[in-house]
């Protein structure tokens, strides 16, 4: 009789991470994790005592890909335009574990007042405050209509509503940056 393999909390995670990355979160169940990983659901239902906890532990992993994936790597000119398209890109690439993490009531409940108070946000008002040349808490100020135009076009891309073309894409948060930009240099010349 071959070894048991030990299957840890970590594993059952990355198996629903892949899942969901694959075949959406509504396809996810112990039994397709378990089918996953190769072994039977006792395993997986040892580490969690159901399978919204298992959700919840995949949803952390993809919110920290989809953190590392919409950050610019440094080399960018604006780095706050390269944010964006990142964001639009990240719909476009990864459509389910988009809709998994923005578009579930369950795991995407947190109105615009929380975004903009969350503390991991303060590595994209970082990059916004950099693009904008302004102080973190302008940016804060700027991020929702920024994050309106992006989220708006990821959305669209991630329920396969337009096709995806990175200069048309570009094109339109462009229009809203600049636009920011001038109705901020409006305020201070008023």
């Amino acid at each position: 009789m071959p070894p048991k393999v030990k299957v840890t909390k970590e594993m059952v995670a990355d198996a629903a991470f892949a899942l969901i990355r694959e075949k959406g979160h509504e396809n996810l169940n112990a039994r397709a994790i378990a089918e996953y990983l190769g072994c039977s659901t006792q395993p997986v239902l040892y580490n969690f005592k159901t399978v919204d906890e298992i959700r919840a532990a995949a949803y952390e992993l993809a919110d920290r890909y989809h953190t590392a994936f919409i950050m610019p790597d440094g080399s960018e000119e604006d780095p706050m335009l390269a944010l964006g398209l990142n964001y639009v890109r990240f719909g476009y690439e990864e459509k389910k574990l988009f809709r998994f993490l923005f578009q579930t009531d369950k795991f995407g409940g947190m109105d615009v007042d929380a975004l903009l108070a969350d503390p991991d946000l303060s590595g994209i008002l970082d990059v916004m405050a950099k693009g904008l040349g302004c102080g973190t808490d302008e940016a804060r100020e700027m991020f929702l209509a920024f994050f309106c135009a992006a989220h708006g076009l990821a959305s669209l891309l991630a329920n396969n509503s337009m096709e995806y073309e990175q200069g048309q894409c570009g094109k339109m948060l462009e229009s809203v940056f600049f636009g920011m930009l001038a109705a901020r240099k409006g305020e201070a010349n008023a």
